[in-house]
């Protein structure tokens, strides 16, 4: 029988399941610093990285970015304000 002809498990193996990101929490947000990679606010923006590059260079994205050298930074505070993090989360 060949691989193809066989039907998947019904359970995913745990090696190729991705474990859930954890949420931002207030400590790790204020372990970022006052600026990150663009790759770290793309993925707080739910965007790939493809997308987060065109958008940068564009100059599109919708927190200020700077390019230095061959990088991009982003501002922490305006992304933390954008995705409505620095509020106090309802009790």
């Amino acid at each position: 029988m060949h691989d193809l002809d066989r039907r998947p498990s019904a359970t995913p193996d745990s090696a190729t399941t991705a474990a859930p990101s954890p949420a931002w929490s207030r400590e790790r947000l204020a372990a970022l610093g006052v600026t990150t990679d663009l790759m770290t606010a793309a993925h707080m923006l739910g965007i790939g990285r493809t997308t987060a590059y065109k958008l940068a260079r564009n100059g599109t994205l919708p927190v200020p970015t700077v390019r230095v050298g061959r990088n991009y930074r982003i501002a922490v505070a305006p992304l933390i304000e954008l995705l409505g993090l620095d509020k106090e989360p309802r009790a």
